[in-house]
């Protein structure tokens, strides 16, 4: 295949970016090469917001045509949360044509190299990136986040991630040297002396099964990481949200063919309404890697079932934080209110169980009652959302009837501290846009606890009054062993009750923040820095990212001879 792009262009393009990412995940300092505001595009060949939005609109009712071999149907359905029926339609794949002709091209790019599979990413990302707006109105359309997050958390924090799997996957490829000359001294004999050759070598084909909520912040981690440790990548979206990683498939296939690659290397696989391809998928012999992010049910499935795989998995979790004391009241629930209605609670890392001790907590403003503080919160969350505009732009749109019967239905669980109401979007009249419900509980009730020990994901938190501080950490602890936690909050003045919270979190593999009050929130995690889950608890078996992540992608193989 004649390369348009050669190695060395390619090098000399992006070597300089792969260098800043190595020395970021070193240092865990902040970085990013991808601008997070929608004005810092539309130069240097990227889109701007207009020509995003007319690109984006372009795709409506259109087929998409990746050029992939095995096509035997054209499939499609998807209804955005905002009420638009998108109208889009991918190939359908035969499997057992598909399947072989992705195979046909790991030699060659297994032979590339660690260094110049890097760079190949590191092109598909770049032009993924230019295309920034395109794809924020495509993720904002499928996951029915509002178009800033969409646009930041679609874009580039999902390149930024990416990247940072690109670079774990690159320093653990040449952490084995490609040579090594060895000699063993024999005394008065010659000495022994061999040449021994190391090729990292891929698995086989990975499977990335796509999610509804982030189909690319939680799918480029995977996919990039096999990508970039030699194997080709099967990518099976969320029959919901498939528009997004269809395009990045295609912008994948075009780098990979211009740098003299089999484009095939790359392919999706949609599927008819109700077909769950899924299983089928991941039991195929061909698949040796699996990425998934969605309900703990199918992950436990594939954990137990896919054993000719392996299975990387980000499923479901309670996540909790324990109030105990705090010296900025007005900060500290602030920052939980917005924690609680960005995306409307749609994020596995949102905060469901608030723990607070039945005496209250003590504050810069005194002490506060379990109920003051509940209804303090309340207030807060209404305050934030107070301004229909606002809570549109924070909430964006429930992304399946699914949660919104668990919101209509946690009503009936215990006493309302905060009732959910229905938000009008004067742009979107068919979305269904609701704001949070704050349900008090009490820990020491058993018919409280089947609620709260459940995760019930979406706009609902529980307020669970408990005995004391030494009781919230371990219900913490309880929590995060039987049901999993992506993130774990804690608030406290006292070193003592610090100590006891991030001992539970190291004991049981949690990541934890403390005292968040300004900027930065419990369900927020920055590439090259924060590790998304920790791959120790029912929650997930990976972090996003780590070593671990991305090590068992490939295995070393060795070739030595006499010297």
């Amino acid at each position: 295949m004649t390369a348009a792009l050669s190695a060395h262009e390619l090098i000399a393009r992006h070597r300089p970016t792969l260098d800043q990412a190595l020395e970021a995940i070193r240092t865990r300092a902040y970085w990013s090469p991808h601008p997070e505001h929608p004005k810092a595009y539309g130069e240097n060949g990227s889109l701007d917001a207009a020509t995003g939005k007319a690109a984006f609109d372009a795709l409506l009712g259109s087929r998409l045509d990746l050029g992939q071999p095995g096509t035997d149907d054209w499939v499609g359905g998807e209804t955005s949360p905002y009420g638009i029926d998108l109208g889009v339609t991918y190939p359908h794949a035969d499997l057992d044509v598909l399947l072989p002709a992705m195979k046909a091209g790991q030699r060659a790019w297994r032979d590339a190299g660690a260094e110049q599979r890097a760079v190949v990413c590191l092109e598909i990302l770049k032009r993924i990136s230019d295309r920034t707006h395109e794809f924020a109105h495509a993720v904002m359309h499928t996951s029915g986040q509002a178009f800033m997050m969409a646009f930041q958390a679609g874009g580039p924090h999902a390149q930024d991630r990416g990247l940072e799997a690109v670079a774990y996957a690159y320093v653990e490829q040449v952490r084995t040297p490609d040579n090594a000359e060895w000699t063993k001294p024999q005394g008065k004999r010659d000495p022994l002396a061999m040449n021994k050759q190391f090729t990292p070598v891929p698995r086989g084909i990975a499977l990335m099964i796509g999610c509804n909520t982030f189909p690319t912040w939680n799918g480029y981690p995977g996919l990039f990481a096999s990508l970039a440790t030699g194997n080709a990548v099967l990518v099976k979206p969320h029959p919901r949200a498939v528009l997004p990683l269809a395009l990045t498939v295609r912008v994948a296939r075009e780098v990979l063919a211009e740098a003299g690659f089999d484009p095939n290397l790359i392919a999706l696989a949609a599927e008819r309404p109700g077909e769950g391809i899924a299983k089928t998928l991941a039991l195929r012999p061909e698949i040796r890697i699996i990425d998934y992010t969605g309900s703990t049910e199918f992950g436990d499935w594939l954990e137990a079932n896919a054993r000719q795989a392996q299975v990387y998995t980000e499923k479901a979790g309670v996540n909790t934080v324990v109030l105990h004391s705090t010296s900025d009241y007005k900060g500290m629930l602030s920052n939980l209110a917005f924690s609680l209605s960005l995306y409307s609670g749609q994020m596995c890392t949102t905060p469901q169980n608030l723990l607070v001790p039945r005496e209250g907590i003590s504050t810069d403003q005194g002490p506060k009652s379990y109920d003051e503080v509940v209804a303090d919160l309340a207030k807060s969350v209404d305050g934030l959302l107070g301004d229909d505009a606002r809570a549109n732009a924070l909430l964006g749109a429930i992304v399946n009837p699914d949660v919104k019967a668990r919101l209509e239905a946690a009503s009936g669980l215990g006493e309302v501290a905060l009732a959910s109401r229905e938000i009008n979007n004067p742009d979107f009249p068919g979305a269904v846009v609701r704001t949070p419900v704050i349900v008090k509980l009490d820990g020491a009730k058993p018919d409280d606890e089947a609620a709260y020990m459940s995760e019930c994901f979406g706009p609902v938190s529980f307020a669970v009054a408990v005995d004391s501080a030494a009781d919230a950490a371990e219900l913490l602890r309880r929590t995060v062993r039987e049901k999993g936690a992506m993130t774990v909050g804690a608030y406290t003045t006292d070193p003592e009750v610090e100590r006891a919270v991030q001992e539970v979190c190291l004991e049981e593999a949690a990541q934890l923040s403390l005292n968040l009050t300004g900027g930065v929130y419990v369900n927020q995690t920055a590439a090259f820095s924060d590790f998304h889950g920790s791959g120790g608890n029912p929650a997930a078996s990976a972090a996003l990212c780590d070593g671990a992540f991305v090590a068992n992608r490939f295995r070393v193989v060795e070739v030595r001879r006499d010297a």
